[in-house]
């Protein structure tokens, strides 16, 4: 019953990847220091001082449940980030497109944890699986309201 199938070679979809997946072996990585080192200032090798703020930040980069699943070379990427961190700290403003670029790919905000398909696990167990947000259901807030024939409520009905 119905037309005839494409042939395979002329199908648009397939349903399988056209590039095979790679499998990597996980490494558990430390996350490390903002480091000490200088810049070219003029002529001259001043010390860099790391905002207060980019270091709050890279605070909460460590404290993050994403932190558990970054490797080394993640953790090397985030530390190039917290130099732009710092620079946008500092007043360069162009370095905030790169930034919000950057910290989107770790699932920084709530859109990009949806994006990444990232759910918290604690959030998700604490419904015991029935899908509640937790606040009361609207058959125990309204399970006394019922319909009257013609589709006019009189709140003043009596239960069934």
């Amino acid at each position: 019953m119905g037309p005839t199938p494409k042939p395979n070679d002329r199908k648009a979809r397939r349903n399988k990847d056209a590039i095979p997946q790679t499998v990597l072996r996980w490494e558990a990585a430390t996350a490390p220091e903002l480091p000490d080192f200088r810049i070219e200032k003029g002529e001259q090798l001043v010390e860099f001082h790391w905002p207060e703020r980019t270091r709050e930040w890279w605070q909460t980069w460590i404290d993050s449940p994403q932190a558990e699943h970054f490797g080394t070379s993640d953790w090397q990427y985030l530390l190039d980030t917290a130099l732009i961190h710092a620079r946008l700290w500092r007043g360069d403003l162009s370095a905030a497109g790169e930034l919000r670029l950057r910290v989107a790919a770790f699932g920084a905000t709530p859109a990009d944890r949806a994006r990444l398909r990232m759910v918290f696990a604690e959030a998700d167990g604490l419904d015991g699986g029935r899908g509640s947000s937790g606040a009361p259901s609207a058959r125990s807030h309204y399970g006394e309201l019922r319909m009257m024939p013609g589709g006019k409520t009189d709140p003043g009905a009596a239960a069934d």
